[in-house]
């Protein structure tokens, strides 16, 4: 199509009336997934009987209703060989797994890969072979398509990535310049970035689509820490004001053990480094302060702001370290919520369900094991901060 830049979005237009054109085509509605199984149009035909509320079986609704499929009707479909047909399959009516009708499915290919499925509810009487000739020619049109938006999607996923790796200064200068060439004009809408880490792989493959995920402009992994792996989304916003789609989108792509953070709306990609950086700050939050939930705005965590842009050699204050070796876990534990209640003994008393003078005996045994005194202003700023710092 010769624009490799085009986003998911201004494709679907294009898809839909593919879509359409088969419906027309075959005299019944047809659904387009890709070869995950995610929704990518839905074409409706006026016709009574596909009306019929029991056109809907549980698989159907399901798929229309949440764009996917689960990885067991995923698998059931494609025990029929679907994956490897070059032509329309009949696939029979299964009540026992959700399939009230039977179907028939469309191989989608591009030069030889299958890339999604057009999918019909079979019924009496079903398409004629000419009909389903005429709407396999349709799927090769759909097919160059998605193989055209998923190298759009490729070069996208490198040119963001560019952006977050490349160094300060004119490198990353021209990082922005090239990706802002890639999107358009929607480079200029307001923006922001999402960070979910740790990420269980650094295979692209293992990536979610930008279609996955609502309002998700670009994605791809970057390194965390010294062997792990992040994974950063670019969202889409209506406003600045409104952060809804990035809170949505960093909550459905959160695995198991991960968290994510979400760095303060921007306008534009000139400040995407520092969207980034903020991101990445709000995600170490939340991993090491499981009160600022899951998903952690940069706006909201707090003193984590600071903490998080100090070298990782600042939580190991020589007069501190004692306290944080694993047999003093419970004095540490008991400095940092007196330090968080503000130094108010019942609070924090209250707060770790102990006595009042065991708060005291345990307080005295900090300042013997640091040399700190905790009526000290400074000393106290200095033991939050390590402590804080030591959660990172």
């Amino acid at each position: 199509m010769g624009e490799n830049a085009r986003v998911t979005a201004d494709y679907r237009g294009d898809y839909q009336e593919l879509v359409d054109e088969i419906s027309e085509l075959l005299g019944a509605p047809a659904t387009l997934e890709n070869r995950d199984f995610e929704l990518i149009a839905f074409g409706a035909y006026d016709s009574e009987g596909d009306l019929d509320p029991s056109a809907l079986d549980p698989v159907r609704a399901r798929s229309i209703l949440t764009r996917r499929s689960t990885a067991a009707v995923r698998a059931w479909f494609e025990g029929f060989g679907i994956t490897r047909a070059t032509g329309p399959v009949r696939i029979p009516r299964t009540p026992e797994a959700g399939v009230h009708r039977g179907r028939i499915c469309l191989p989608v290919r591009h030069r030889g890969v299958v890339l999604g499925y057009v999918w019909l509810l079979d019924g009496e009487p079903g398409p004629t072979d000419d009909q389903l000739a005429a709407a396999m020619e349709v799927t090769g049109r759909i097919g160059a398509l998605l193989a055209d938006e998923a190298q759009a999607g490729a070069d996208l996923t490198r040119e963001f990535r560019a952006v977050l790796t490349a160094e300060r200064g004119w490198q990353r200068d021209m990082a922005v310049a090239a990706l802002r060439t890639a999107l358009g004009p929607r480079g200029e809408g307001p923006h922001a970035v999402v960070c979910v880490a740790p990420w269980p792989s650094a295979d692209p493959e293992d990536a979610p689509s930008a279609r996955a995920v609502p309002h998700t402009t670009a994605l791809c992994t970057i390194p965390w820490g010294t062997t792990g792996q992040s994974l950063a989304v670019l969202v889409r916003l209506r406003s600045t004001d409104v952060r809804a789609p990035a809170l949505t989108a960093a909550n459905r792509l959160l695995k198991e053990g991960a968290r994510a953070g979400v760095g303060d709306p921007l306008t534009g990609l000139a400040d995407l480094g520092t969207a980034w950086q903020e991101a990445t700050a709000a995600a170490r939050a939340a991993l090491a302060e499981p009160r600022l939930g899951p998903v952690a705005e940069w706006s909201r965590i707090g003193p984590y702001r600071l903490l998080t842009a100090l070298p990782p050699e600042s939580a190991h204050d020589p007069a501190i370290a004692p306290l944080l070796s694993p047999t003093h876990h419970e004095l540490a534990r008991t400095a940092e919520v007196y330090l968080d209640c503000a130094g108010q003994a019942a609070r924090t008393a209250a707060e770790l369900g102990i006595h009042r003078q065991t708060l005291y005996y345990r307080l005295s045994r900090v300042e013997q094991l640091t040399g700190l005194d905790l009526d000290d202003g400074e000393d106290r700023l200095l033991l939050h901060m390590v402590l804080k710092g030591a959660r990172l």
